[in-house]
Order: C-alpha cells, then structure tokens, then sequence
C-alpha cells in the first residue's frame, strides 16, 4: 500500500513551530554576540607577548575544536551538576554554543588580524596612537571586513548544530519537531516541514548578515 501525505494537521501545529524556530533564533542571537566578542578577545590574546596567555588560548581552541559538540553540551549539563553547578537548560545551551563558537571564530578571527599589513599598524604607531586604539580603530575593522563571509557561514553552521540541544530538553525547532511527530505519527511530512524551515531560516539569517555586514563594516562586499 502507498504511502498517502497528510499535512493536515499543519495548520494546529504553527504555533508550536513558531515557537521552536524563535528559539533557535533567540540561542543563536545571544552566542553570535557572545562568541564572536569572546573572540576578538581570544584572537588578539593568542598574538600577545605572554607565552601562557597565548598557550591557554591555543589549548581551549584545540580542545573544543577537536571534540563533539554532543560531548561539551553533555558536559555542562550533566557533567558540571557532578561538581555542585547545576544550569538551566536553555543556559546549559547558550555556554555550550558560546563555548564552541568562540573557539571556531578565534581562529577565523586570527586570520583577520594576520592579513592586515604590519605597516599600517606601524604607520598608526608613528602617529602617536595608543596600542589599543590601533587595534580598534584601524585593525580589527580591517580583519573583519577580510573574514566576514567566513564568520557569517560558522554562525549558520552553529544555528544548524543548535538542533543538537533538543538532546537536553530545550524547546527549539528540532526538539517541537520531535514532539509533533510522536503525537501525529507523519515523521515524514513533519520533518519535511521542518527541514523547509531551518532552510529558510539559513538563507534569510545569511542574507540579514550580509546586508548588516555590507552596511556597518564590508563597504561594498558583494
């Protein structure tokens, strides 16, 4: 007997996939923020004249980026709890993905600051301007202008992986996918419906950020 599509019961579901996608978008709101700041920070540590500085930096970096994502959110939200620090899903979530997108974007970052020429911070020098002032004012622009389409893809990449935290009970798209399909039993229309939307949340996020990024700091990026 063939299989026969229903997506009748879409239309009572809307709102539990609305509620799942503002999740996901709120999660990736606050890491984007959090990861990519932390990574400025990293960035420029990893570059610092102390040696243990740059080697704790270098460390982290390796750790997070050569272990599962699955691993460090099971980490914090069933490890930590071992040591007396219990957290709350949603912010068991938010460190998990703030943790992991800062050490990914530390070293795209690194990247930024490296292909800017050493003579523009020398010329910056000269003029009298304080260290940290050429970092911000003439460096970092820069950077972020050469790795801004890098950045915007490990920000869609780790909106993706957030499907990963229906595993701890956070209510995102993936885990109101999860509910829907066990209550109506249509796991193909429903994860159907599910996959259209994590793809039009990819392309409209990546669009927002381009038009952003063209805007505050890529000038005239294509």
């Amino acid at each position: 007997m063939g299989y026969a599509l229903d997506f009748g019961w879409l239309y009572g579901a809307i709102g539990m996939i609305a509620s799942g996608a503002a999740m996901t978008i709120f999660l990736i709101v606050v890491t984007s923020v959090a990861g990519v700041t932390l990574s400025i920070f990293g960035a420029a540590a990893k570059r610092s004249r102390h040696a243990i500085l740059r080697k704790a930096i270098a460390a982290y970096v390796e750790i997070v980026r050569n272990t599962p994502f699955l691993v460090q959110l099971f980490f914090i939200f069933f490890g930590l709890p071992r040591l007396g620090i219990r957290l709350d899903p949603v912010v068991s979530a938010m460190l998990a993905m703030t943790l992991n997108m800062t050490a990914y974007t530390t070293e795209i970052v690194g990247a930024g600051l490296d292909a800017v020429p050493k003579g523009q911070r020398e010329a910056a020098a000269a003029l009298g301007l304080q260290p940290w002032l050429v970092f911000v004012k003439i460096v970092l622009p820069q950077a972020l202008k050469v790795i801004f389409p890098a950045l915007t893809s490990q920000i869609i990449i780790m909106m993706l992986e957030s499907a990963v935290v229906s595993q701890i009970a956070v209510r995102e798209l993936t885990y109101e996918a999860d509910m829907l399909q066990a209550r109506t039993f249509r796991a193909f229309e429903t994860y159907f419906v599910v996959t259209l939307v994590y793809l039009a949340m990819s392309i409209g996020l990546r669009r927002l950020l381009f038009a952003a990024g063209r805007r505050a700091i890529a000038g005239g990026m294509a």
